[in-house]
Formats: C-alpha cells, sequence, structure tokens
C-alpha cells in the first residue's frame, strides 16, 4: 500500500501559496496531526488525514494572500488552530494546546478584532429570545472561523445543543453587520430543509421509472437558486436533521 508523503505535498503547496519557509511549516503540520492521533481521544469525527492537511494548507494560503507581511510560523499556527481547535472535545483542547507551544515554542497568536461581531451576537441573541451564555458565543465564533476556510462542514453534538440557534444567530449577526456596513461582511440567505423528512430521490432526485425522465430533488433546486443568484450575499444550504450513512454518504458523492 502506497502512502502519499505528507510533508512533501505541504511543502509544495505552501510554495505555490508564497511561503519562504514552507519546509519547516509542512513538516510542523505533519508532525502536528501525527502527535494528535497518538495523545488525542479516539473519536469518529476526529481525521488526520490528506483530507484535514488539505484544509489547513487552504487556510494558510489564504491568510498568506490577507497578510503578507506576518510572520509565516504565526499563520501557520493559525490555521492549523482555526481548522482543528472547534472539531476537538473538551478533554482534548489541552493536550492540543500543549502539542502546539511544543511545535510552536515562543509563538503568540495575536488577538483577532470580533467586537462587532460580538456586539452584533449579543443582540441577536436577544432578539431571539435566548441565553447570552460564553459558550454559546464561543462556538458562533469557531463555526464563523470554520465557515471562512471551508465551503462545507458539519455541526454536531446532542439534541438541544444549540447547533441550530448558533447558525440562525450568526446569520441574523451577519446581516446586521451588513446594514451597519461594519467588517465588510454580506447578508445571509439561509435554505434550510429536513433531509430525513423525504426520500432520496426527492432530495436528490430521480429518474421516473416509467418514462425515464430526470425529475431534480429539492437539493438540485435549491443549490441552482442559489448559484443563479448574483448578489453578493452568502448562501447557506443547511440540513438540519439526523446524519445516517444513506444520504450522506450521497452528499459526498455531489
Amino acid at each position: 500500500m502506497m502512502v502519499p508523503d505528507y510533508a512533501m505535498i505541504g511543502e509544495i503547496i505552501l510554495y505555490s501559496f508564497g511561503y519562504l519557509e514552507a519546509r519547516d511549516m509542512a513538516r510542523k503540520l505533519v508532525q502536528t496531526y501525527r502527535l494528535c492521533s497518538e495523545q488525542l481521544s479516539s473519536q469518529d469525527h476526529y481525521d488526520y488525514g490528506m483530507r484535514a492537511v488539505i484544509s489547513v494548507l487552504r487556510a494558510a494560503g489564504n491568510l498568506k494572500r490577507k497578510f503578507t507581511d506576518e510572520r509565516e510560523d504565526v499563520l501557520m499556527l493559525r490555521a492549523i488552530t482555526d481548522v482543528n481547535l472547534p472539531k476537538f472535545l473538551d478533554q482534548d483542547v489541552p493536550l492540543f494546546r500543549g502539542i502546539l507551544s511544543d511545535l510552536f515554542p515562543g509563538v503568540a497568536l495575536p488577538e483577532i478584532d470580533y467586537d462587532n461581531l460580538m456586539s452584533a451576537l449579543k443582540n441577536n441573541t436577544k432578539k431571539a429570545g435566548l441565553q447570552p451564555l460564553d459558550s454559546f458565543f464561543e462556538k458562533i465564533i469557531q463555526l464563523y472561523e470554520m465557515i471562512i476556510v471551508r465551503h462545507g462542514l458539519m455541526i454536531v453534538g446532542y439534541s438541544f445543543g444549540m447547533k441550530s440557534s448558533c447558525i440562525s444567530v450568526l446569520a441574523a449577526s451577519l446581516g446586521e453587520l451588513k446594514t451597519k456596513n461594519q467588517n465588510g461582511e454580506q447578508k445571509v440567505k439561509y435554505y434550510c430543509l429536513n433531509p430525513k423528512a423525504i426520500n432520496m430521490g426527492q432530495l436528490y432526485g430521480a429518474e421516473d421509472p416509467t418514462s425515464k425522465e430526470w425529475a431534480d430533488g429539492i437539493l438540485a433546486v435549491t443549490f441552482r437558486n442559489a448559484a443563479r443568484d448574483t448578489t453578493p450575499d452568502r448562501k447557506w444550504v443547511v440540513f438540519d436533521g439526523p446524519v445516517d450513512a444513506i444520504w450522506i454518504e450521497n452528499m459526498n458523492t455531489v
């Protein structure tokens, strides 16, 4: 069985993004995931493979384009933290921070100014009649950071764990920032559906067994409408419901 050389792949991609210390940064990234796989707890949603590496590299590239004069070890540390920290359980977070402090000694991340966003979050939390918990705001900020670096993501947790509220409050808050012309944000167009309320043919589309004509499903129609929308607004297609192997594997194919 052939195993990809993560360090070499990471080095080449980082060089293409303009990193001068690409070899050192790639090695630190690979070492981070190796230590995480050895020391952190085993969870179904933890992923230390090529997909996770590529996500960090993309985030690092975006940061390099945005902050061209920042130190490269700071950018890489920010990318690793933004992509990975939201998915770790509470008991694994101190171990993860310890691994990063060993691999990036003396590197401190500058605080990001979220004052405008926090103010909007508090306003919309109050409007929705929700409790302004610090843990709630922390998860919304992590969700926002994940949206910046990923095209698609999954929020997992127990029922009544604030998952849907995180999405709706963040969407409303970004719209408020757009109204106030703050942070360069855009409004959110929010398409929400329950994938378990309908069958697979209705969700993705199916061929009529008699006429052999193809009929688009709800997702195809929703996605097409969002793609045709030429406004700069964010478009979120949200599958709000239980995850099972049937519809999520079809989503992987899509």
